[in-house]
């Protein structure tokens, strides 16, 4: 199967010269986890930017100076396992496609899982793909304190558990990106010199004030912004039957569950897709 068969050819993009803004407020509203970068008028790509980028630079004002330059691309008439394995050899979730490095269609993790792998008769259990060590927070622990949690853990989703430990819900990168705003802080910093020991020399104090970009999220609770069904997996659950779920629900990951519901791993799209090459 070539790759065009599946990709997205009307991409959303964002351009350069722009505004990280702008960016924001697309991934935002169109609830998309990144976008290729092209230059103005021409329509040639020359990087990508992620939701990931823009959280961990909040300070930053310019695309061109956040998003990823010299993307890994892929041609259209490249074969499905041959951009599957580049995806998995860059560790990246997306791959714009292009002729001539003009973009001409895009394809994700997410496209390998709904328009390929969850056709295929692959009844293997997803023990072998999913993430076993995947942080949790109590349902009621505040956005803020959530995000802060999947950042130290490097993770882009974080599971919650109610009051039994039982999972609740989950929490993307898209739920932080909704429940966010960039803010700026004023930061004061001050120094004095004088002359020691002459009690007649004036101090002298050089004040300076710095203005910073941050990340200012909603007062919500966890269990404010999830997902009021969570969809969820067990362990034995087939990679076609997996496939399907996160296809038919549109979403990126699902978590795995024991027979007590309670948490035990993650499944993503980006890691399912392994078992179209394995």
């Amino acid at each position: 199967m070539e790759i065009k068969e599946i990709m997205t050819e009307d991409v959303q993009s964002g351009s350069v010269p722009g505004a990280i803004h702008g960016i924001y407020e697309k991934l935002r509203d169109t609830r998309l986890s990144g976008l290729p970068i092209v230059k103005k008028q021409t329509n040639e790509l020359v990087g990508v930017i992620t939701r990931t980028d823009l959280i961990k630079n909040p300070d930053e004002e310019q695309v061109a100076m956040v998003m990823t330059r010299n993307p890994i691309t892929a041609s259209p008439e490249e074969d499905i396992k041959s951009v599957v394995q580049k995806m998995i050899n860059n560790n990246i979730r997306r791959i714009p496609i292009t002729i001539d490095n003009e973009l001409v269609g895009i394809v994700t993790s997410a496209d390998i899982i709904n328009k390929a792998l969850w056709k295929t008769n692959n009844i293997e259990p997803i023990e072998k793909y999913m993430i076993r060590s995947v942080p949790t927070v109590w349902d009621k622990t505040p956005i803020s304190v959530a995000y802060s949690i999947s950042r130290y853990f490097n993770f882009k989703s974080i599971v919650t558990v109610n009051d039994e430990g039982k999972a609740s819900g989950i929490l993307t990168e898209t739920d932080f990106i909704a429940e966010s705003r960039v803010a700026q802080e004023q930061v004061v910093k001050s120094s004095s010199i004088g002359t020691e020991g002459d009690k007649w020399t004036w101090n002298s104090e050089s004040v300076m004030y710095i203005i910073k970009n941050i990340l200012k999220f909603s007062d919500k609770e966890a269990r404010d912004v999830m997902n009021d069904k969570l969809i969820t997996v067990t362990r034995k659950t087939s990679v076609k039957e997996c496939a399907n779920i996160l296809r038919q629900y549109n979403i990126e990951q699902v978590p795995v569950l024991n027979m007590s519901h309670e948490p035990i791993g993650l499944v993503r799209s980006s890691d399912l897709m392994r078992a179209m090459i394995e």
